[in-house]
């Protein structure tokens, strides 16, 4: 669950059972993840809110079933970033592999830095560390190698 950076009063959770926003003083969470497109659906951990433009929020969904539980989707990873607080969604994947890639990314393991453009990045339990310079549009290996990776921290920035 994260707290919108730009609206205390507005809270996002991507969770076991999909992607929700509650506008406070409400008390009923809305499902946004139901307009994720259906093959990809809103199943997941990380959620994380753009550091300077209202709206803006990226999760990484990954599958539900029985077959591949909680890695990414027919081994396709996929970043899903929304510009209107959930009402939409759009895929970025540019750079990321195209198949066989059963990545599994954990709640603590997405971030954001406060850069001017904002650099986004992810860490796998399978000890890579992904990262995207232009706000999730292109996606670059940064680290191969690692240990599982369940926390990352994003630093820097204005």
């Amino acid at each position: 669950m994260i707290l919108d950076p730009h609206d205390p009063d507005r809270l996002y959770q991507q969770n076991h059972c999909g992607i929700y926003r509650l506008e406070r003083p409400g008390s009923a969470w809305e499902r946004i993840g139901r307009n994720m497109p259906a093959k990809i659906g809103d199943i997941g951990f990380p959620i994380v809110g753009h550091p300077h433009k209202p709206g803006v929020v990226w999760v990484f969904p990954m599958d539900g079933t029985e077959v591949w539980p909680r890695t990414s989707v027919a081994g396709k990873p996929e970043v899903y970033v929304t510009a209107n607080h959930g009402q939409t969604w759009k895929s970025s994947s540019t750079g990321l592999p195209k198949k066989n890639a059963y990545f599994t990314v954990m709640r603590q393991a997405m971030s954001a830095d406060r850069c001017p453009t904002a650099g986004v990045y992810f860490g796998t339990t399978q000890g890579e560390v992904w990262g995207s310079r232009d706000e999730g549009k292109s996606w670059r290996l940064l680290v191969p190698h690692l240990p599982r990776i369940l926390s990352l921290v994003a630093e820097g920035g204005a």
